[in-house]
């Protein structure tokens, strides 16, 4: 067993463990387990179990900020369905599960959910008055629907979560622009 990748191991187990039965729900003795690593091992990393899932947060998802929206002029619908199956979080499934079930609870989870957000509605607007031209004048409802729009995905995971089923984002690519014109 090489010490230097206990880390490493520590977090993996963490995630799985995390993102199957909760974070509440996990004692450190079973992340070290987990782990293959002495328990007293976990605080020398970690002084306290949230620094665990503070480093899974902080290390294991990526809310990707500023890359530009593939928005083509008069194509609403495909330019919000393209941004739809671009969403900007880079996560494994176990991560996602993690998030968006610990921000009710935790406000490092809660604050990436935040930027996850933000980062949505600033490329949902920006396709909006790129694919609108001459939308702009209408800043209130373009900010409603790139607002609607992140919402729609962001609940998405969610549902995903909870049931296994996604929504169609074309489905609601075409419900936004119906909206808009």
């Amino acid at each position: 067993m090489v010490v230097g990748d206990a880390r490493t191991r520590i977090l993996d187990a963490a995630e799985r463990l995390f993102a199957g039965g909760g974070y509440e729900a996990t004692p450190t003795a079973v992340i070290a387990k987990r782990a293959k690593v002495p328990n007293g091992l976990i605080s020398d990393y970690f002084p306290r179990k949230i620094d665990v899932l503070v480093a899974l947060v902080d290390e294991r998802t990526l809310v990707e900020e500023g890359h530009e929206v593939d928005a083509v002029p008069g194509d609403l619908v495909g330019t919000l369905s393209r941004l739809a199956r671009g969403l900007p979080l880079r996560a494994s499934p176990a991560m996602r599960r993690i998030l968006f079930s610990e921000a009710d609870t935790h406000t490092s989870v809660r604050e990436r959910l935040g930027r996850l957000n933000g980062e949505l509605i600033r490329r949902a607007r920006f396709a909006l008055e790129l694919s609108l031209p001459g939308a702009r004048g209408d800043a209130a409802r373009l900010e409603v629907a790139a607002a609607t729009f992140a919402a729609v995905l962001l609940y998405q995971e969610s549902l995903c979560q909870l049931t296994g089923r996604q929504i169609d984002p074309d489905a609601v690519s075409e419900l936004i622009a119906h909206a808009l014109v």
